[in-house]
C-alpha cells in the first residue's frame, strides 16, 4: 500500500507519519513536549504509586497524613485514558467484524489498568456521553468539577459516519469545557447536519486517514478551527489499486459498491498506526499502568517503520 499526504494548502508532499521512538525515549528537558503537549516530568510523577505518596508525605509532614487525606491522595492517581470509537453506517456497537470494535476490545484487554475503551453506533451520542461522564466523575457526585475536566484524557476515533461522529462528539465536549487529546478519522463521511472537517479548539491533536478510489470515499483533509490550540498531524491517503485488502465476512453489496471504503477499514497498516497513536498517549498519561508497553513501543517504532507503505 502506498501513502501520500496533503498539506492544508493542498500541496502533495511525502511525509513520515510520526516518530514515537525518539519522543518516548527522550530525556525530560523540563519543557512541554511538542507532540503530546505535556511536561515530560509529569511522566515521572505519574509513575509514583499512592503508597509512595503516603511515604513521602509522612517523611516531610507526618502530622498532615490522616484518614481525611486519603480521598485527595487517591484522586491524584493517574486518570485512565478514555478511548471512544464510533462505527460507520448502521453497524451496531460491539460488532467484532469491524476493526473499530476489535481495537477497543484489544486495548481494554491489554491495558486494564490504564485504558477504558468502548465503541458505540454513530447515532448513539447519548450513550457515549453517558459512558464518558461516568468515567470522568471520579468523586461520583453527579457533576464534573473543573479538576475532573482538566484531568480528562480522551481519544476519539471512528470510520465513515463514525469518523464524522467522532468530530461531532468532540464539538459537544468543547461546549462542555472538556478537553480531548486526539481525534482519529478513517475515511470520514460527513453525516447530515455535522461538520467533520473542522476540528474544535478543545482537541489537542487530530489525524485523518482516507482513500479516494471508490464510489464512497472519505474526506481528503481536516483543519483546525484554532491552529494555535490544535495540531493537525496529517491527512494520509491510502491506495488499494495494486494491493487489495481482504474484506471477508462483509456483505456482498459492501464488497461490490464500497470495496475501497471497507478496505481501509480492514487495513492492518492503518489500524496498527492508530493503535500506536493511542498507546503512545496512554504511555504519557499513565506510564505505570501501561507496564512494559511503553518501552516496547519506544524500541520498535522508528522513522523507517513509522509510516504507511
Amino acid at each position: 500500500m502506498s501513502s501520500r499526504v496533503y498539506s492544508l494548502s493542498g500541496t502533495r508532499e511525502p511525509r513520515r507519519l510520526l516518530s514515537f521512538g525518539s519522543l518516548l525515549s527522550a530525556k525530560p528537558s523540563g519543557r512541554t513536549s511538542p507532540l503530546f503537549g505535556l511536561n515530560p516530568y509529569r511522566g515521572r510523577i505519574l509513575r509514583s504509586s499512592v503508597l509512595w505518596i503516603f511515604a513521602a508525605l509522612a517523611a516531610t509532614r507526618p502530622a498532615s497524613v490522616s484518614a481525611q487525606d486519603v480521598p485527595a491522595l487517591l484522586s491524584a492517581a493517574p486518570t485512565p485514558l478514555i478511548v471512544i470509537g464510533f462505527l460507520g453506517g448502521h453497524v451496531h456497537a460491539g460488532n467484532l467484524l469491524h476493526r473499530e470494535a476489535r481495537l477497543a476490545r484489544d486495548l481494554d484487554h491489554r491495558y486494564p489498568n490504564a485504558v477504558r475503551a468502548m465503541t458505540f453506533a454513530n447515532h448513539d451520542e447519548a450513550g457515549a456521553l453517558h459512558f464518558l461522564l461516568n468515567q470522568l466523575d471520579t468523586d461520583h457526585d453527579g457533576r464534573l468539577s473543573d479538576i475532573e475536566k482538566t484531568d480528562a484524557r480522551i481519544v476519539l476515533f471512528g470510520h465513515s459516519w463514525g469518523a464524522s461522529e467522532a468530530v461531532n462528539f468532540a464539538q459537544e465536549l468543547d461546549r462542555r469545557g472538556i478537553p480531548v487529546l486526539l481525534t482519529i478519522q478513517v475515511d470520514s463521511v460527513r453525516k447530515p447536519g455535522e461538520d467533520d472537517g473542522s476540528i474544535p479548539a478543545n482537541v489537542r491533536e487530530a489525524i485523518n486517514f482516507y482513500q479516494t478510489e471508490g464510489l464512497l470515499h472519505g474526506r481528503r483533509s481536516i483543519q483546525a478551527i484554532d491552529p494555535k490550540r490544535t495540531k493537525i498531524l496529517g491527512n494520509f491517503e491510502s491506495t488499494y489499486e495494486m494491493k487489495p485488502v481482504s474484506c471477508a465476512g462483509f456483505p456482498w453489496f459492501a464488497r461490490t459498491f464500497m470495496k475501497q471504503h471497507i478496505e481501509i477499514e480492514n487495513d492492518a497498516a492503518v489500524w496498527d498506526q492508530i493503535d500506536a497513536l493511542i498507546v503512545a498517549r496512554s504511555c504519557v498519561a499513565n506510564p505505570a499502568g501501561m507496564g512494559r508497553a511503553c518501552g516496547a513501543l519506544s524500541a520498535t517504532l522508528n522513522p523507517q517503520t513509522n509510516r504507511l507503505h
